[in-house]
């Protein structure tokens, strides 16, 4: 006979194909986060609500004065691209040769269906603290809902756990992303007269020099490796072929590492590139961290930095020490303990507040982002098992 509240696998993963099958772009995530309340709402969670940005989050209240764990996971996908080049559509989530398929299969989709429904479990056997589930906007994208939900002081749980793909493994930390755009201004003019212009492309002969004497500054982790930047993107304005533009700007991605503030990030860029180029009269620099204009499902609109921050918790933590124990307890194999190659809200709640965070979740890194995203039913069965084990288990050692 079937209990009121069906807990099984197979509900998890059906709640997982609902999701796929729903797109949800950055800033497009109203009709999932919608139907993820729907969800916390049947499975009687004791509150469940959204905030001004539209995280959606689900509360089991705890037995007493516990620490407070957070699972989190975000709501937003990247895009598809090309739907020919998927072996099966990315919104149909198709079940096929022990995998789910689809865009948010394993990121993040997947695991959010996971964590939901470990979180459930404990409506019946109650924890010893409250008990959140804390989905988030705008993850892929600088990680605007994370910034918000922990900015704003209502919620600061006590520990996170980050339902991004670890394969089984439990994920310590990862460096963080800063996007940085180096401005080179000049004077246009008729590319038949360049006499009278200033042409800040005869500069980067100047600059890219000056970016390699950048990257052989930056540190290495013996952790995360070793802190990257790379020029991506050239641009100039006006973009007429025939006009000598007045704005070169280059996009430089920032592989950083923990402990790196914006301002002491900006600094680095600024000292190092600045005493090696010579502008001659008529030319400008200006160095600044790029900016995208966001808009949130819920209405809110933001030009927002693009930053991440890098986190890393020690291997010895006694959450980390627990959380690989109760893995190898429950599925006979130990557990890797190691960082991610991606970077995720752990930036945001560990990195940058403070707050101990790992990761456990299935799903392999190399299909993120990619035409053939799937997630391995076997795997992600085990990590649903494990998932009740492992929240109660790191909630008595933090507390």
């Amino acid at each position: 006979m079937e209990t009121q509240r069906d807990l099984s696998f197979e509900r998890v993963i059906d709640f997982a194909r609902d999701l796929i099958r729903i797109p949800s772009p950055s800033g497009g995530e109203g009709e999932v986060a919608a139907r993820v309340v729907e969800e916390l709402e049947r499975l009687d969670f004791d509150e469940v609500w959204t905030d001004a940005v539209g995280n959606v989050f689900g509360l089991v209240r705890g037995t007493g004065d516990g620490p407070t764990v957070m699972l989190s996971s975000h709501l937003d996908t990247v895009d598809p691209g090309d739907p020919d080049a998927w072996e099966y559509g990315p919104y149909e989530g198709v079940i096929a040769d022990g995998y789910l398929h689809g865009r948010g299969a394993m990121d993040i989709k997947g695991p959010l269906a996971i964590q939901t429904y470990a979180a459930a479990a404990f409506l019946d056997e109650r924890p010893i603290g409250n008990l959140l589930v804390g989905h988030t906007v705008y993850e892929e994208t600088a990680g605007w809902g994370m910034s918000h939900l922990l900015a704003e002081g209502e919620i600061r749980p006590d520990l996170v756990i980050i339902g991004e793909a670890t394969n089984g493994d439990i994920c310590i930390g990862h460096r963080g992303r800063a996007e940085v755009v180096v401005e080179l201004r000049g004077i246009a003019g008729h590319a038949s007269a360049p006499e009278r212009a200033r042409n800040p492309v005869e500069l980067l002969d100047q600059l890219i020099p000056a970016i390699r004497a950048l990257a052989e500054r930056l540190p290495t982790d013996p952790r995360l490796g070793a802190s990257t930047i790379v020029p991506t993107t050239v641009e100039t304005t006006p973009t007429s072929k025939n006009v000598i533009p007045d704005r070169v700007r280059v996009y430089l991605d920032w592989r950083i590492l923990p402990g790196t503030t914006p301002e002491e990030a900006l600094e680095l860029v600024h000292s190092t590139i600045e005493p090696r180029l010579d502008l001659p009269d008529g030319f400008g620099l200006e160095i600044r961290f790029a900016t995208e204009h966001q808009r949130t499902y819920t209405g809110l609109e933001e030009d927002r930095r693009l930053f991440t921050y890098g986190f890393s918790i020690e291997p010895d933590h006694p959450v980390v020490l627990k959380a690989a124990e109760i893995v190898e307890e429950a599925t006979g194999e130990r557990p890797a303990v190691r960082p991610w190659t991606f970077a995720t809200d752990g930036g945001q709640t560990c990195g940058r507040y403070g707050i101990p965070t790992i990761g456990y979740a299935p799903g392999e890194e190399r299909f993120a982002h990619t035409s053939s995203e799937r997630l391995e039913l076997e795997s992600a069965k085990r990590v649903y098992e494990c998932y009740p084990k492992l929240i109660r288990g790191v909630q008595e050692v933090i507390g």
